[in-house]
Parts: C-alpha cells; sequence; structure tokens
C-alpha cells in the first residue's frame, strides 16, 4: 500500500481512538513488516492473506526488562544451536498485542556466532510463559506483556532467513516511525476537535466559554499543532515513496525527526485540551483524558524523544552521543 494512504488510515483511526490504531498497528505494520523483511518473498506469500485477515497474529517481542533504548547493544535473550534447531531463553517485556496473539517474532542472540537471529515462536509453546502487564493508564485496548522464554525449542525452520544484523533488523524502524508519526497527527485531530466541541456547548458566566479570548488562543495553537504536524506526516510519505515506491522508507533521521517532532506537539496538544475541559477533563466520558493518557505512551514507545533527537543530532553533526 502507499505510504500516503497508509498514512491517513493510520491517521482516521487514531482519531477516534489511539488503542485501536496501535492494536492494528501492531498486527498489519509491525508483525507483517519485520515478517515481509525477515522471510523470503515465497514464504512470506504463504502467510501474508492470514497475517493481513487476524487469522495469524503475532507481535514482534523485541524490548527485554533490562534493555529498551539500549537492546541493539545489551540483547540477552539467547538462541543456541541444537541440532536442526535452536533453544532459546531470556525475557521481553512491553510487548504490544502478545497476550492475546499467536505468535511472537523473538530477536535473539546467537550464542555461537554473537549474531541476531529472529524466530517465530508459538506463543503457546512449551517454556513460553506470557503475563499480562496490569495497571496501564494509556493504550488500554493493547494488552502488553512480559514474555519468559525458559528452554524453548524451535526448528530451523522457525527462524526468519533474511535477517542476521539490528542493521538489517533497524530497517524495520524506517517505516515504523513514521507509523507513529500519523498516529500522533490523528490523536491530535481527535483531541483538538472534542476540546472545540466541548467549549462550544459549555457555559460559563453566562456564555459558551469558546468565546473567552484565552480559550480561543489555545485553540489556535492546538490547530496550529494539527497542521504542522500533518505537513510533517505528508512530507515523510511522499519522501518515502520517492526513495522506494510502495515500500519505500525514509531514513533512520528523517523518521526519529518525523517521531520527535510531532510527538512532542501532540503532547502539547492533549494536554491543552485536557486543560480546557477543567475537572472534566480527568473524565473518561469526556475523552480527552483517554487521549491524554495515549498521548504519553505514543510519546515513549518506538523511540524515546531524547533517543530520537539524538539519531537526529548524530545525522546533523556526524557526531554520536551514544553508542549503537
Amino acid at each position: 500500500m502507499r505510504p500516503l494512504f497508509v498514512g491517513f488510515r493510520n491517521l482516521e483511526l487514531s482519531r477516534t481512538d489511539s488503542s485501536l490504531a496501535i492494536l492494528i498497528g501492531g498486527q498489519i505494520g509491525m508483525f507483517n513488516g519485520v515478517m515481509r523483511m525477515g522471510l523470503t518473498p515465497e514464504q512470506y506469500s504463504s502467510v501474508q492473506a492470514d497475517i493481513e485477515s487476524f487469522r495469524m497474529t503475532g507481535c514482534f517481542a523485541l524490548t527485554e526488562p533490562e534493555h529498551g533504548s539500549d537492546i541493539a547493544g545489551g540483547l540477552s535473550t539467547s538462541a543456541q544451536p541444537a541440532g536442526d534447531g535452536w533453544v532459546l531463553n531470556g525475557q521481553k517485556r512491553w510487548i504490544g498485542n502478545a497476550a492475546y496473539s499467536q505468535y511472537a517474532l523473538v530477536p535473539a542472540k546467537d550464542s555461537s556466532t554473537g549474531e541476531l537471529r529472529v524466530f517465530l515462536v508459538r506463543t503457546d509453546a512449551p517454556g513460553v510463559r506470557i503475563e499480562k502487564i496490569q495497571g496501564k493508564t494509556a493504550v488500554r485496548m493493547v494488552h502488553n506483556a512480559h514474555i519468559f522464554l525458559d528452554d524453548v525449542e524451535v526448528s530451523e525452520a522457525d527462524r526468519l532467513p533474511r535477517i542476521s544484523s539490528f542493521e538489517e533488523l533497524g530497517s524495520a524502524f524506517r517505516t515504523l516511525r513514521p507509523d507513529v508519526v500519523w498516529n500522533a497527527v490523528g490523536l491530535q485531530a481527535g483531541a483538538y476537535e472534542h476540546t472545540l466541541a466541548y467549549v462550544k456547548r459549555r457555559q460559563q458566566f453566562g456564555r459558551p466559554i469558546g468565546s473567552f479570548q484565552l480559550v480561543q488562543e489555545k485553540l489556535v495553537r492546538m490547530l496550529g499543532n494539527v497542521t504542522a504536524s500533518l505537513g510533517m506526516a505528508v512530507q515523510l510519505a511522499e519522501l518515502a515513496e520517492q526513495q522506494g515506491g510502495a515500500d519505500g522508507a525514509v531514513s533512520h533521521a528523517q523518521a526519529a525527526l518525523g517521531k520527535s517532532w510531532v510527538c512532542a506537539r501532540m503532547r502539547e496538544t492533549a494536554a491543552w485540551g485536557r486543560e480546557l475541559l477543567g475537572g472534566d477533563g480527568v473524565l473518561l466520558e469526556n475523552d480527552l483524558a483517554r487521549f491524554h493518557a495515549d498521548a504519553e505512551a505514543l510519546y515513549t514507545f518506538e523511540g524515546t524523544h531524547e533517543i530520537n533527537s539524538l539519531i537526529v543530532g548524530r545525522e546533523i553533526t556526524g557526531h554520536s552521543a551514544f553508542r549503537g
């Protein structure tokens, strides 16, 4: 699908409910994207329809309890060669959709060579234990989980043959981060629209609060953020198409700049909307509490603001402020 179509699809889903957009994105974007990249064309064609129809559900289990931003240099999940297959040991955490997925894509370090391997693991396989993370305040429809892998046996046929390094795996984030940019634009649009509707009907001092100057000034800032963010998202989609057509991807720095800047604007927009609703802004029935909480989650995943900023900083200065 063309980058611009995918982008507006993500925007419209997020405009309604960020949780729904992220749930679908985890399956159709992340799981599907890594499978497409890691399998041979023949292998992928045999599962594509099942993935896109949700008959085959999956998640991408990269983050570990002690390694998130530094996972490329700190991967601790191991893959031990054993006969015609492998034995996996380790833990993964904060894995979206894991609690109801049939499969998990598990990156692990080859204990014999130190190279990266990625395996398709049944979540009900012997040695796999999944614990849903309780008490989340944001993106509540997406059931993140902690995955335990204890002597899990997988066959060589379950390994994705086209991924053997973090450089190859990292190319996935050149498409996933722009997806998050569109999600952030959609969340802002939804927050703005709900806020605008509220200030038109809410009466104080005998008139709608939308008639007050300071309320209008905040609405203008919110609309400005939405408009500027949409412009950057569209530019990223156009760059992706120029650089690779329907399956194109922007550079790491371009994706990181879009994710960090647009998500910062999203955070502002959601906070201003919640502020304009006053006490009603913390009630789920008025939606802004949901947009506000979901914005905090979106601001963090697919690379924190700080890590994405340093990726861009490395690109523009030629100096890396971190290893990896």
